[in-house]
């Protein structure tokens, strides 16, 4: 039997039918139902009463045994008077006489859940590899890791690459697990250290360094699709976004096993006596783009965003094309369109939160601040009559929302309330008594600040109120700094969940509760904490295998799973599906992300060069067998700070608010409203901080990492693409910060060298940017460049703009 895809289920053809026909079979009649199942595109007139989507409703159009009465081959025929497809080529002869073979054989069919989808079977540990029968490493015995590597070299016939040299493999595991170089000291150290154990205390020292948990949060923070602004047209800033990514780097710093991890953004806010930290950790599901337009309709954005929270749950710990169950079943995967909403359903028995995150050192002077600053603040608003005022606004707005259409002032007032206020209707509809703290000078503040134009008719309140916004703006001066976050809690209302047909939100289907996908194992999950628990449970095989896919992707340059966002069948298969499941498994022990890290860096399959070989040529071009390690074009934020590392200028501290660096002239301009996108530099030495922290603005991100591939923060992003246009070279040649770290290196090379002749401050220069020594050619040609520019900082741009530099060898 011959395993097929048709549309969406898995279909067995006999063997009998031959293996020439069921190619061209499955090439062409895949998409010819892909493009028009029922059950993906409702009754089209071409494709009425038959149902591809389940093996009863085919069955009945396919007509088992009897391919002369088949629906089906009436379709691709056109025997009905209407073809499938309606358009483009048809089947060709072949092609039908395998499908009528197939239906004559009793067309054996299972479903996709029957046959197994590979990512959905449970974890089996494999049994470990001998190293004794099989290909050696010249740097000694195989570990676990290598033992699965080698084990299929040996199958295709190909020998392993010997190790790298010390000075790369040392700049390789800095760069991977810090994301910063090495320093001269730190290679000198490694070099002048033959002991057995140097390297795995390299590797160590690395996995302790704070500068880890930057790193890795780099990834994370990809998936979370995090941004310091809401995109869309206004794309305010968002000031405590970066409280979120304070703790992500926090978290990986202690290296929170990957369980709590995952729980605690799911559902930390629904731990008992949750936390700050804990609630501090939803902030993920706070990355989603809120739309600011007055002239929407909430109801949309809501439901947008409930689906991207939905799609990025999906993607991050399912590794499954979730959202395209979004408008109907899965065309490919056993994913249904109930279980999309099932899961969409935990999200909105949830709403957004901001709360007081304070930092260490900050709440006790701001509580002995508070009770005078809210005397102050008490007594300015009861001078400037704010009280009644607001009473007399809120009654006006609630009239208006109850009916529209009576006022048209008062309707603009309303959508731009709902827009710009988040949770607006709800608070403004609160009893004043119910009303928490926060919420009330929420509105107090919306109203001074923005909405009482619609008042100035009635009363001349423009002069007070801006008197009055000046007088709050210096007395909130006077209030010490308390740090905030944008976190989940659960939603008291608990509204209910329709499935939207065809996707719509304003067409309801059928009622659904919160509930795991379908295709996984079973479980009572009520809550996003029990969902949670689940989703890192024994029961479901694809948490672990889709996190540790991505740590060997991020070590590697690709994953086992070369599709890290699809496990499903569109996605590839594992190149070493057992090397994969013992991963999982060891991970699952402990959920420790540093202890699988350390495992992988250890193992002589990352240590190997990184050489080009001519007979990997053709028998694996694109390196999935890793008979050699793979250069890496670094990522777009450890390009930048490499630069500044080896000229000095790098600002290391570690986690805080986002920072501002020069906007080149006309990026603010390309936003919708530039004054949102316009902003102000950031002071001294704080441009000079890591790229982890560059402000991200949504519809203007900061140009240079853009061009190196930062991905946008519209979505979840597993992997980033990799590009080389013209645009990246001249980065490296013009870009102020480089510009600015070549004259910074040579300053710093004439003054540090140990040596004060050419030869010395070049083979530092080297050691600053590249962990190694220069050539004598390499040393040779840039004495004649010397001799002709005179000028180290002409040297310092050759080396920033090497290939070498911007590539992990």
């Amino acid at each position: 039997m011959r395993l097929f895809l048709l549309a969406g289920c898995y279909v067995l053809l006999p063997a009998a039918l031959g293996h020439a026909a069921a190619p061209d079979y499955t090439r062409d009649i895949q998409p010819v139902l892909k493009q028009h199942c029922y059950a993906c595109h409702g009754p089209q007139v071409q494709m009425k009463n038959l149902r591809l989507d389940n093996p009863q409703a085919a069955m009945r159009a396919i007509q088992p045994g009897d391919s002369q009465h088949s629906r089906l081959i009436d379709m691709v025929t056109g025997k009905s008077g209407k073809f499938m497809p309606p358009s483009g080529p048809h089947l060709a002869g072949p092609e039908v006489a395998a499908l009528r073979a197939w239906i004559d054989a009793g067309a054996k069919w299972a479903g996709a859940s029957q046959v197994g989808l590979w990512s959905l079977q449970p974890i089996q540990r494999p049994a470990a590899r001998e190293p004794s029968s099989l290909i050696k490493l010249t740097s000694g015995a195989p570990g676990n890791i290598d033992g699965f590597i080698l084990a299929r070299l040996k199958t295709e016939g190909i020998k392993p690459s010997p190790p790298a040299d010390r000075a790369t493999l040392i700049r390789r595991v800095t760069l991977d697990l810090t994301g910063l170089p090495p320093t001269p000291k730190d290679v000198r150290d490694f070099l002048g250290d033959r002991s057995p154990e140097a390297y795995a205390r390299v590797v160590d020292r690395l996995l302790a360094s704070p500068h880890y948990g930057e790193k890795w949060a780099r990834y994370w923070l990809d998936l979370a699709h995090y941004a310091d602004s809401d995109g869309y047209e206004k794309d305010l800033e968002r000031p405590w976004a970066w409280r979120y990514r304070q703790w992500v780097i926090d978290a990986l710093n202690r290296d929170m096993p990957y369980d709590e991890f995952s729980i605690e953004q799911i559902a930390g806010d629904e731990l008992p006596d949750s936390t700050v930290e804990q609630n501090v950790a939803t902030g993920f599901f706070r990355q989603t783009l809120t739309n600011r337009e007055a002239g929407v309709d909430q109801r949309e954005t809501h439901f947008e965003r409930l689906v991207d929270r939905t799609d990025t749950f999906g993607t991050v710990w399912l590794g499954l094309t979730v959202r395209c169950a979004q408008c109907h079943d899965h065309k490919y995967d056993p994913i249904k369109q109930k279980d999309f909403y099932q899961i969409l359903a935990y999200f909105n028995r949830a709403m957004e939160a901001n709360i007081d995150a304070p930092l260490a050192g900050e709440l006790e002077p701001y509580l002995k601040a508070k009770p005078e600053y809210d005397r102050k603040y008490d007594e300015l608003l009861k001078e400037y009559n704010i009280p009644e005022l607001q009473a007399l606004w809120e009654t006006r707005m609630v009239g208006a929302m109850d009916h529209p259409g009576k006022a048209l002032d008062w309707d603009f007032s309303c959508t731009s309330f709902r827009a710009m206020v988040d949770e607006a209707e709800r608070m403004i509809r609160k009893p004043l008594a119910d009303r928490s703290e926060r919420e009330q000078r929420t509105l107090t503040s919306y109203f001074i600040r923005g909405s009482f134009p619609v008042l100035i008719k009635e009363a001349t309140l423009g002069p007070k109120m801006k008197e009055l916004r000046a007088k709050l703006d210096t007395l909130d001066k006077s209030l010490p700094h308390l740090t905030q976050a944008y976190a989940m809690r659960d939603d008291p209302l608990q509204p209910a969940t329709h499935i939207a047909l065809r996707g719509d939100y304003k067409n309801e289907g059928a009622e659904v509760e919160p509930g795991t996908p379908s295709f996984l194992p079973a479980a009572h999950a009520a809550t996003r904490l029990e969902l949670a628990k689940w989703l890192v449970s024994p029961q479901n095989p694809l948490a672990a295998r889709v996190a540790v896919n991505r740590l060997w992707q991020e070590m590697f340059g690709r994953g086992i799973v070369t599709t890290p966002e699809d496990f499903g069948t569109q996605g590839d298969k594992p190149s070493h599906p057992e090397l994969l499941d013992y991963l999982a498994s060891e991970f699952r022990d402990r959920w420790s992300t540093k202890r699988m890290l350390r495992e992988i860096a250890l193992s002589a399959t990352y240590r190997q060069a990184s050489d080009a070989r001519p007979d990997l040529e053709t028998k694996d071009p694109a390196n999935l067998l890793l008979a050699r390690q793979s250069r890496v074009r670094l990522p777009a934020e450890s390009i930048r700070d490499e630069a500044l590392a080896a000229s000095g200028l790098l600002n290391d501290e570690i986690g805080g608010r986002s920072v501002k660096p020069p906007q080149p002239a006309g990026v603010a301009e390309l936003g919708y409203g530039r004054t949102n996108t316009k902003y102000a530099q950031s002071p001294g030495q704080l441009i000079y901080r890591r790229g982890l922290y560059i402000h991200y603005q949504r519809t203007t991100p900061y140009p240079f990492l853009v061009n190196f591939d930062e991905p946008d923060s519209d979505m979840a992003c597993p992997r980033r693409r990799m590009s080389n246009t013209p645009l990246q070279s001249l980065n490296l040649l013009n870009d102020p910060v480089f510009f600015e770290a070549a004259g910074a290196l040579a300053k710093r090379v004439q003054e540090q060298a140990p040596g004060t002749d050419f030869n010395d401050r070049l083979n530092y220069a080297f050691e600053l940017c590249l962990g190694r020594k220069p050539t004598a050619g390499e040393t040779d040609r840039l004495a004649t460049y010397f001799d002709q520019q005179h000028d180290w900082t002409g040297i310092s741009r050759v080396l920033l703009n090497l290939e070498e530099f911007i590539t992990r060898e």
